[in-house]
């Protein structure tokens, strides 16, 4: 049989009294650690964000850098090519211009053949004529 007695207000003392001092060295600090420790969380989620916010900005300007170099290569792909189909214009109307004056030069060069080839034959004819002619007569016609 449980009796109760004075004893019970002396545990019950004991007990409160214990309760007061785990609340003061005990249960406040580890309730100050906690705080701490979720602050420190909360500093780190923030620093992390930050760093976050900071690659995908870093990311952003990369990717900018990436598409202006891509452009400006382009557009160097583009003059390159215009320059390129400019010369060879030129080049092909130089070739062009060269084939005409060597066309010339040949039918020059074909004509005064063909001049030369048709005076050589009035003499050969013109000679042959008088070889018959002297022949023919019998005497000389010159």
């Amino acid at each position: 049989m449980v009796n109760l007695d004075y004893t019970i207000w002396i545990q019950m003392f004991n007990f409160l009294f214990l309760i007061f001092l785990l609340n003061i060295f005990l249960y406040k600090s580890i309730l100050k650690i906690i705080g701490k420790r979720n602050q420190q969380l909360q500093d780190s989620d923030e620093e992390v964000k930050k760093l976050n916010q900071t690659i995908e900005q870093k990311i952003a300007e990369y990717e900018e850098k990436v598409r202006q170099a891509r452009l400006e290569a382009l557009n160097q792909k583009n003059e390159i090519e215009q320059t390129g189909s400019e010369e060879g214009g030129k080049i092909i109307e130089e070739a062009k211009s060269k084939i005409s004056q060597m066309i010339q030069e040949l039918h020059g060069k074909i004509e005064k053949e063909m001049d030369e080839a048709r005076d050589f034959l009035r003499k050969q004819s013109l000679n042959t004529s008088i070889e018959i002619a002297e022949k023919v007569l019998g005497r000389s016609i010159q």
